[in-house]
This record gives C-alpha cells, sequence and structure tokens, in this order.
C-alpha cells in the first residue's frame, strides 16, 4: 500500500502510535536553535542534535519538521506537550496519520515535492531518543522567548 500511495500521491499516509510516533516541531522553534534557516544546515543541525535520528521536513503549510520516536512517546509526554502546544509543538500517536515521503526522497526541494527526509531513516527501528527531541525543542523555546524579550526591550 506504501509503495503505491508513494508512486501516486507522493508521500505514503502510515499510522502512529504503534511501532513509532512523531513530535511536529514547527521552523521557527528549529531554525531559532540551529541559528538558521538554510535547509542544508538545518539538516545537518538536526542529524547532529538529535544523534542521527529520523527527521521529515514538510515543506507545504507552514515548514515543520516530524522528529520519529518510540510509538509510547506521546503518552509519558502528555504534561510537556500541553506547554509545549502554546509554540506549536505536538505529541503525535495513535488516531493519527504522518505523510512519509519516499526513503530515497532526501534532499530539500520545493519545487519537486512537498516532504522530503531531513535526517533519513539509518536503519528500521532507529528512531529519535526522546531526551534529544525533549532538549531541542526546550531549547528553542527558549531561544524564542529570548528572541522576543529582545524585540520587547528594543521596542
Amino acid at each position: 500500500m506504501a509503495r503505491k500511495q508513494w508512486r501516486e500521491m507522493g508521500a505514503a499516509m502510515l499510522p502512529l502510535g504503534g511501532l513509532f510516533s512523531a513530535v511536529r516541531i514547527p521552523a521557527r522553534l528549529v531554525h531559532a536553535v540551529a541559528g538558521t534557516a538554510v535547509p542544508a544546515d538545518v539538516d545537518e543541525f538536526l542529524e547532529h542534535a538529535l544523534d542521527g535520528g529520523p527527521v521529515i521536513c514538510v515543506l507545504h503549510g507552514g515548514r515543520r519538521y516530524y522528529a520519529l520516536v518510540p510509538g509510547s512517546m506521546p503518552r509519558t509526554w502528555h504534561d510537556a506537550a500541553e506547554e509545549w502546544r502554546a509554540v506549536e509543538v505536538d505529541c503525535l500517536g495513535r488516531d493519527a496519520l504522518l505523510g512519509m515521503p519516499p526513503v530515497t526522497r532526501v534532499d530539500h526541494d520545493p519545487a519537486t515535492w512537498a516532504s522530503y527526509w531531513s535526517v533519513p531513516m539509518a536503519a528500521a527501528g532507529e528512531l529519535c531518543a526522546p531526551l534529544s527531541v525533549a532538549r531541542l525543542v526546550a531549547a528553542g523555546v527558549h531561544r524564542i522567548r529570548e528572541e522576543e524579550e529582545e524585540v520587547d526591550a528594543d521596542a
């Protein structure tokens, strides 16, 4: 089914919450902590920050990143997720679907496709460590708040 969806739609809609879940992170948060919005540089930053854990970048509808994590993560992060929703971070698990690009789509090309593997999956079952994702989100939230305070101080 996935191969057919990749061929016909360019992405396969896979259910979350079983083998893996996803943490949706807005681009502005990732760019703030990465210190850049240049796609290749952000991809390299994410690979190091998440120890090679897989990340999908979705370009349409406002750029977002999806860090793939163990399937049980959304349940264990319920409290943190409530606070993160204020900055548009969400933990997606059971009852959610994620559009997965083909595993060969590893380059940023907004003219050709709407999503790609910002950090490709190294092997089946290798996911982002939840603690690494939490650190990334916390650093991004902190940096965005610093930037907002600087703007308020300048005003």
